[in-house]
């Protein structure tokens, strides 16, 4: 049974730091590329950052860089999103997403989602 469990959020004050983990189970996290999510209310569910199976390349979105770094521990099956200098606009539920490729079938996971709140 594929898992994807997101910690981590929570309320922080503008400019505060918040780092959400993603423990994973149930696929081979080492072969799925990972990723971070966010949905804020009424907008799209929009991409955060991405990282590479080996964790040898990320991109980011363009709200994100230099703000957000995404890192990943195969060892623990776990993908971070470390996040700085946070603005009210990063208010959104934080979704981990992975992507595995089996006999050239890709297959979508994705976690239950955690609430961070930027706010004074």
């Amino acid at each position: 049974q594929v898992q994807l469990v997101e910690s981590g959020g929570g309320l922080v004050q503008p400019g505060g730091s918040l780092r959400l983990s993603c423990a994973a189970s149930g696929f081979t996290f080492s072969s799925a590329a990972m990723s971070w999510y966010r949905q804020a209310p009424g907008k799209e569910r929009e991409l955060v950052a991405r990282i590479t199976t080996s964790g040898g390349s990320t991109s980011y979105a363009d709200s994100a860089k230099g703000r957000f770094t995404i890192s990943r521990d195969n060892a623990k099956n776990t993908v971070y999103l470390q996040m700085n200098s946070l603005k009210p606009e990063d208010t959104a539920v934080y979704y981990c997403h992975a992507r595995e490729v089996l006999l050239l079938h890709a297959y979508n996971y994705w976690g239950q989602g955690t609430q961070v709140t930027v706010s004074s």
